[in-house]
C-alpha cells in the first residue's frame, strides 16, 4: 500500500504564505515605479531652460549644469571665462510613458532659437551656444529627425544651427544656480525681459511657452 501524502502543517503553510506575501510587498511597489530617463539640452542660460523643462508635463525634475567640456567638476566662474568648452546646459529626468524622447526634443526647440548659434538672445559666446547631447543612435536620430522637420516647417528653410553632439559627463550647476527662477524671481523676471528673449521666441513660434 503506498504511504499517504504527507501534508504541510499548518505552521508551514502559514509561513510560505508570510514569505509570499513579504515578496510581493517589496516586489510590487518596485514594479510599480515609473521607468525614468535622462536627456541634456544646452540653450543658452540655464536658468530659463531648467524652467522651461521642468515646467513640461512629464519631466521629473531638471538640473542646471554644465556639458560637453574638458575641465572635471567645473565652476560658474571657469565656464563663463570660455575655456573649458562646457556649456550651459540642463539635464532633464523625465518618464517616457508620459513624454517620448521625440516630443521633449520637440519642447526644446520651442524654447529656443534653433536658427541662433552664437547663444541666445542677449546672451552671447561659446558657453551659451545652443546643443542637444545624444546618448545613442536612436536619440541621435530623432534629434536628426526633428531638427529636418522644424527646419521645413516653422523655420521656413532656415538653418539649423543648434549642433547635435554625443553626450558627455554632465556636472550639476552650484547649489545657487539650482531652481533659480523660484529661489529668486523678480531678479529673473528682470534678467529674462532685459535679455528679450521672449520677443525671440514670440517672432520665431507665435507665442512664448509657459
Amino acid at each position: 500500500m503506498t504511504a499517504p501524502a504527507t501534508r504541510p502543517s499548518r505552521r508551514l503553510k502559514t509561513a510560505l504564505g508570510l514569505g509570499a506575501a513579504a515578496v510581493l510587498a517589496v516586489a510590487l511597489p518596485a514594479l510599480a515605479q515609473p521607468r525614468l530617463a535622462t536627456a541634456v539640452f544646452a540653450g543658452g542660460c540655464f536658468w530659463t531652460m531648467e524652467h522651461g523643462l521642468e515646467e513640461t508635463p512629464g519631466v521629473v525634475r531638471a538640473v542646471s549644469g554644465y556639458a560637453g567640456g574638458r575641465e572635471a567638476n567645473p565652476s560658474y566662474e571657469q565656464v563663463s571665462s570660455e575655456t573649458t568648452g562646457h556649456l550651459e546646459a540642463v539635464e532633464v529626468t523625465y518618464d517616457p510613458a508620459r513624454i517620448s524622447y521625440a516630443q521633449l526634443v520637440n519642447r526644446y526647440w520651442h524654447l529656443t532659437d534653433p536658427t541662433d548659434g552664437g547663444g541666445q538672445a542677449c546672451d552671447r559666446g561659446a558657453s551659451y551656444h545652443p546643443a542637444i547631447f545624444v546618448a545613442n543612435p536612436a536619440e541621435q536620430r530623432i534629434a536628426q529627425a526633428s531638427a529636418a522637420k522644424i527646419q521645413r516647417g516653422p523655420l521656413h528653410g532656415k538653418p539649423v544651427a543648434t549642433s547635435i553632439r554625443p553626450a558627455t559627463r554632465f556636472w550639476p550647476a552650484e547649489e545657487y544656480h539650482q531652481q533659480f527662477t523660484r529661489k529668486n524671481p523678480l531678479r529673473y523676471a528682470a534678467y529674462r525681459v532685459g535679455c528679450g528673449r521672449d520677443n525671440v521666441l514670440r517672432a520665431l513660434w507665435g507665442e512664448v511657452p509657459k
